[in-house]
């Protein structure tokens, strides 16, 4: 039983590669920086899923400290961008002011 339960999983583990599980990770932990700056959750969704590994790896700094003034521009500058804006649109929230 536990032989073919192993075997109907490397498929699925095979399927997931090291930066994807890294990148999902980071960005799961950028959340944590990005939601109390902006508040909302799609808000927080939409700023994580348009920011680059880059930024993610700036917004992951910051885990387990108030977000300063380097991380707030940043957060700032991703809110800003137009496809960010336009998850927001999507969500149907109002841009977060920053």
């Amino acid at each position: 039983m536990r032989l073919m339960l192993a075997m109907m999983m490397l498929p699925v583990l095979a399927a997931c590669s090291p930066e994807d599980v890294a990148d999902k990770v980071g960005r799961r932990t950028a959340e944590t920086v990005v939601q109390p700056v902006v508040g909302s959750g799609a808000a927080t969704q939409c700023v994580v899923q348009n920011a680059d590994a880059g930024e993610i790896q700036s917004l992951v700094r910051d885990v387990g400290t108030v977000a300063g003034s380097s991380t707030k521009a940043l957060i700032r500058l991703i809110a800003a961008r137009a496809p960010t804006q336009d998850c927001f649109r999507a969500a149907g929230i109002a841009a977060p002011v920053i």
